[in-house]
C-alpha cells in the first residue's frame, strides 16, 4: 500500500520547500523504495504555461508535455526519475476539473461546494500519483504558506487525508523559518510556534518540523520547539544555510529524517547507499578551475526563468572540476551602441537559452554573430536555434529572414508556424510539447556528442525551421545534423567550420542531472575550456 508524505511551508515563502521534499525522496530511495512526487500550486492558472517568466520563473516540461513549475525540475535531478501529467496539479485544474463535470452532470443535481467537491478532486489527484506510478511512496509539496487564502482547499484536502488513512500511511513534515534577531543575537522560536498552531487550527498535527536557520539549533530550542509543537524532539530537523544544495540530504541524513519516516510508516529500513552523492558534494566543493559562460537572455533579471540551463551548465562543469560563473546579459541592451568585445572580454563560451515574442531578439542575434565570427563556443537552445539560422541567413545568405513569430507578414520566414498550429486560438497547453524523437546524422558534432544515432528530447515550442529555405543554407556551409524523421522538422543545427557551434530545438536542460551531465553541454563546457 502507497505511503504518503507531505510537506507544507510556514512563516514566510521561499523557505526551499521543495529542496526538502527533494531531499527527503532521495533518501528514501537510497534505501531501494520506489519513489513519486507531486507539487500543488494555488494560482488558478490551469498550468504555468503563459506565465511571466519574471514573475514565475521558468517553465519545467515533463516527458509527456506537462507544463510545470519549476520545483519539479529539482525533483527530477535530484532522484533522477522522470515525471508526469500527475506531477502538478495547480488550484485552475482542479476547479475546471470539478466545473466540467458539473456541466456534465456527473454530480446528479447536487449543490458543488469546497468540501466535499473541490477536496475530493484534490484527493482523487493524490491517490492517482500513487496508483499511476505504482509508487511505494507519494510525495506532495503543498505550494504557498498555510494561512494563505488560495491554499486553503489544499490544506482541508490533506487533512482529510491524514484521517482517511491509518496513522502509519502519512508523515506530515512542516518547513518554518526560525529568524535571527540582531542586536540581541538570538534564533526566535515564536513563528515556528504560531505556524504550526496555525497548521493544528486547520485540522493536522504535523510528524515532523524542519527549521530554516542560519546555523544550528541547539538542544534547549529543539525541546522548547518540540515542546509547544507536540512534535518529539529527534523529529525536530535543521536546514541549515548551504553554499551547495546538495550537501541537504546528506545532513538531514545524519539527522535520521529517513529513518524518523520509515519507522512511522513500518517499513524495513534498509541500508542507504549515498556513495554516488557523497562523491558529488566533494566534487562540488573542490571545483579547482573557473570559466566565464555568457548567457544571453530577455529574462535575466529573474535568474530562475533560466534555472534548468544555469543547473544543466554547472553540472557540465563538474565532468571537468570546473565552477561556471554565468555572466547575465541582456539581449535588450546589446541593441544599442554596444561594444561586443567588452561585454564578452571574459567569456568562454556564448549560450542563447529559449524565450517567446520580438523582444531583445535582435541583441541575441548580434551576440550569435560575435560567438560565430570570433570562434567562441556557442550553444543555442530553442529561440537559440531558431535566431541562428536567421543571424546565418543573413549575413552568409543574404536574405532579410525572420521568423513569423515576429512578422506576420515576413517575405523571408524562415522559422515559421507549423502547420498543424495554424488553426490553435488558445495560448495555453498548445505547443508542441514533451518528449519527440530525433534522427541523429552520422560523422557530425551532434552524433561525436550523443554517440548515439537515435535520441529523445523535451520540447516546448510554437514555431519550427522552415524546410523551404533548408537547402540554401546548406549550400552555405549550415549542417543540419538532427531530424524528427516522422514530421521532417529540424531539431539539430550546426556550423563544421568552428570550434563549437550547435543549436537544438529541443530543451536538453531537462534532462540533466548532477550526477550525469547532459552531452550537449558537457561538450560545450569542454570546448568553452579549451
Amino acid at each position: 500500500m502507497t505511503k504518503y508524505v507531505f510537506v507544507t511551508g510556514g512563516v514566510v515563502s521561499g523557505l526551499g520547500k521543495g529542496i526538502t521534499a527533494s531531499s527527503i525522496a532521495l533518501l528514501l530511495k537510497s534505501r531501494g523504495y520506489k519513489i513519486f512526487m507531486q507539487k500543488f500550486d494555488p494560482y488558478f492558472n490551469i498550468d504555468p504555461g503563459t506565465m511571466n517568466p519574471i514573475q514565475h520563473g521558468e517553465v519545467f516540461v515533463t516527458y509527456d508535455g506537462c507544463e510545470t513549475d519549476l520545483d519539479l525540475g529539482h525533483y527530477e535531478r535530484f532522484i533522477d526519475e522522470e515525471l508526469n501529467y500527475t506531477s502538478n496539479i495547480t488550484s485552475g485544474k482542479i476547479y475546471k476539473t470539478v466545473i466540467d463535470k458539473e456541466r456534465h452532470g456527473d454530480y446528479l443535481g447536487a449543490t458543488v461546494q469546497m468540501v466535499p467537491h473541490i477536496t475530493n478532486e484534490i484527493k482523487n489527484k493524490v491517490y492517482e500519483a500513487g496508483k499511476s506510478s505504482g509508487a511505494d511512496i507519494v510525495i506532495t509539496e503543498i505550494g504557498g504558506t498555510v494561512g494563505d487564502i488560495e491554499s486553503l482547499a489544499f490544506i482541508e484536502a490533506i487533512r482529510q487525508i491524514q484521517y482517511e488513512k491509518n496513522d502509519d500511511d502519512t508523515f506530515f513534515i512542516h518547513t518554518t523559518l526560525v529568524p535571527f534577531i540582531y542586536g540581541s543575537d538570538e534564533l526566535k522560536t515564536k513563528p515556528t510556534q504560531n505556524s504550526v498552531r496555525d497548521l493544528r487550527n486547520y485540522g493536522i498535527k504535523c510528524d515532523g518540523i524542519v527549521l530554516r536557520l542560519p546555523y544550528a539549533s541547539d538542544k534547549e530550542m529543539k525541546r522548547k520547539i518540540s515542546l509547544f509543537c507536540s512534535v518529539p524532539v529527534e523529529n525536530v530537523i535543521d536546514s541549515v544555510d548551504v553554499k551547495n544544495i546538495y550537501e541537504i540530504p546528506l545532513n538531514y541524513h545524519e539527522q535520521k529524517i529517513d529513518e524518523i519516516i520509515l519507522k512511522k510508516f513500518n517499513l524495513p529500513i534498509n541500508k542507504a547507499d549515498l556513495t554516488y552523492w557523497k562523491k558529488l558534494v566533494n566534487t562540488v566543493n573542490n571545483l579547482d578551475k573557473e570559466i566565464e559562460i555568457s548567457l544571453v537572455g530577455k529574462y535575466v533579471e529573474l535568474h530562475d526563468a533560466y534555472l534548468s540551463v544555469c543547473e544543466a551548465l554547472k553540472h557540465a562543469g563538474y565532468c571537468y572540476n570546473a565552477k561556471i560563473n554565468i555572466n547575465w546579459v541582456d539581449s535588450e541592451k546589446l541593441e544599442g551602441n554596444v561594444k561586443l568585445s567588452e561585454v564578452f572580454k571574459n567569456t568562454k563560451g556564448i549560450i542563447v537559452p529559449g524565450g517567446f515574442g520580438n523582444r531583445g531578439t535582435e541583441g541575441m542575434i548580434k551576440a550569435i554573430k560575435y560567438a560565430r565570427e570570433n570562434k567562441i563556443p556557442f550553444l543555442g537552445i530553442c529561440l537559440g536555434m531558431q535566431l541562428a539560422c536567421i543571424e546565418f541567413a543573413r549575413d552568409i545568405c543574404n536574405i532579410n529572414a525572420t521568423s513569423r513569430e515576429f512578422d506576420a507578414n515576413a517575405s523571408f520566414a524562415i522559422i515559421d508556424l507549423m502547420a498543424d498550429q495554424k488553426s490553435i486560438a488558445n495560448m495555453g497547453g498548445t505547443l508542441r510539447l514533451g518528449n519527440y524523437q530525433c534522427n541523429i546524422v552520422s560523422n557530425t558534432l551532434a552524433s561525436k556528442l550523443y554517440k548515439k544515432d537515435d535520441i529523445i528530447e523535451r520540447h516546448r515550442h510554437r514555431y519550427e525551421f522552415n524546410n523551404e529555405y533548408k537547402e540554401l543554407l546548406e549550400n552555405k556551409g549550415m549542417v543540419f545534423s538532427g531530424i524528427n524523421e516522422q514530421a521532417n522538422l529540424v531539431e539539430i543545427i550546426e556550423l563544421p567550420n568552428h570550434p563549437f557551434f550547435i543549436a537544438c530545438q529541443f530543451h536538453p536542460e531537462f534532462k540533466s542531472r548532477p550526477t550525469k551531465a547532459h552531452p550537449l553541454f558537457k561538450g560545450f563546457i569542454e570546448s568553452s575550456l579549451k
